[in-house]
């Protein structure tokens, strides 16, 4: 058990290690969902998603590009979302590993307004996407790599970022830690699920990237189940929406 969560954990993640997988990483991305289910990591992507396409003005077609996005089971509340409010949605799913992305293609099977691809952060083109998200992704990252790792979603972005990640408390590491025992025992998810607690992240984490990254309109949120949400809007003359209007929210915001 971790004796201090005032730093980071530096240890690396089975996950992290792309020698590894087959049936037995498969096996933890389904066990995960059950994870995400539990701690409701679905509302709080939609929550940073929400706020983006707000301050954007609403539009009615939207694309979302979910980086490392696993077997990209909390992209089922944004369909939801989407379809509540008639906006045309189109999500991608990107992970590295085949095993994320089998599993991804099983869950929306049938599903046309979600694309599975196998890719890297760093080589997504500019522009990929209106919103790129990033959920229980960044916390793979070491402090010093963070300010490339949202650079690389803001470049690959037309409105904004959002990124979701976990709090790093005791209490937060202690519910995990009975959770992947209890609903899962698999050997990924026992030992990557209480050491992504340990890896997550403080506000003054998340005060440190928003001094490093110097973009305008940063901002994070604590949100209950012990989750940070972290939004970054593109600047207001880039910001151009997948149905080629632009947003103009600043504007009309300081009317």
């Amino acid at each position: 058990m971790f004796r201090t969560f005032e730093a980071r954990a530096k240890a690396s993640e089975l996950m992290d290690d792309l020698a590894q997988g087959g049936a037995e990483l498969r096996e933890a991305l389904r066990h995960l969902r059950r994870l995400n289910r539990l701690f409701a990591a679905s509302g709080r992507t939609l929550f940073g998603v929400a706020r983006l396409w707000e301050q954007a003005g609403r539009p009615r077609r939207l694309t979302v590009l979910d980086i490392g996005a696993g077997a990209g089971d909390v992209n089922a509340a944004l369909l939801r979302w989407a379809d509540a409010r008639g906006v045309a949605i189109g999500i991608t799913l990107v992970d590295r590993t085949e095993e994320a992305c089998a599993e991804a293609r099983a869950l929306y099977a049938g599903e046309p307004r979600v694309t599975v691809k196998r890719r890297d952060l760093f080589a997504l083109e500019e522009g990929t996407a209106d919103i790129v998200t990033a959920s229980q992704f960044v916390h793979h990252f070491e402090d010093g790599e963070l300010p490339d790792v949202a650079r690389a979603m803001l470049r690959a972005s037309k409105l904004g970022i959002v990124i979701q990640d976990i709090h790093r408390h005791w209490l937060a590491w202690t519910a995990v830690w009975l959770a992947a025992r209890l609903l899962s025992g698999n050997r990924y998810v026992v030992n990557d699920g209480p050491l992504s607690v340990a890896k997550g992240f403080r506000a003054a984490d998340w005060e440190r990237l928003r001094v490093r990254l110097n973009q305008s309109g940063f901002d994070y949120s604590w949100r209950p189940l012990f989750r940070y949400v972290v939004t970054v809007p593109k600047a207001a003359a880039s910001r151009t929406g997948s149905d080629g209007t632009e947003a103009g929210w600043l504007e009309r915001s300081q009317r």
